[in-house]
């Protein structure tokens, strides 16, 4: 089950920065947003995040079990874990939330939405969930997919990883300040 869910989380985090870099360059307006292929890879994406959430509650509840059969946590030693197992799940709300502002409707022509001082607040806090979720999980990922010299390209995945991320959040800035400024 962790190999499977390895390589459902490559297939998630390629879309993600598909999804998001694109995302980003949409809502700076640098280009038209409505995409067809944009939504297609969102919805793909959520099927995955949600197959890859299910692992996740199911490998938790294993934990659980483990923890209460032999009686004791380990909670210091473990901390790691924990904050991979908890921004995951703040990935999930967040993202239920991304999915509340972006999807709009109105007779079946998209609208945008409201996006004012919660929205953003809620799409940075997403951002930095994500990067806290990714970057804390590329190392095992990493050893999982079997990348045997994972330390020589660790650090180079993490920057490019958190240069992504800041463009994603300044976009999500520009958005807010098109919305509520220009």
């Amino acid at each position: 089950m962790r190999k499977w869910n390895a390589v459902l989380s490559m297939g998630i985090l390629a879309l993600f920065l598909v999804h998001a870099v694109a995302g980003a360059f949409q809502l700076s307006g640098i280009i038209p947003g409505g995409s067809v292929i944009m939504e297609k890879i969102a919805l793909v994406m959520v099927c995955l995040i949600f197959i890859h959430f299910v692992i996740g509650i199911k490998l938790t509840a294993d934990t659980f079990t483990a923890i209460k059969k032999s009686g004791t946590s380990y909670f210091k030693e473990n901390k790691l874990f924990w904050v991979r197992r908890i921004s995951g799940f703040a990935v999930m709300l967040f993202v239920i939330f991304h999915i509340m502002i972006f999807l709009g409707t109105n007779n079946g022509a998209y609208r945008l939405n409201l996006f004012e001082g919660i929205q953003l607040a809620s799409q940075l806090l997403m951002v930095l969930s994500v990067a806290i979720h990714v970057i804390t999980n590329i190392k095992p990922l990493m050893i999982s997919l079997g990348t045997k010299s994972y330390k020589v390209f660790l650090t180079d995945i993490i920057l490019v990883l958190s240069v992504l991320l800041v463009f994603m959040g300044v976009g999500f800035v520009i958005y807010y300040l098109r919305w509520n400024v220009f």
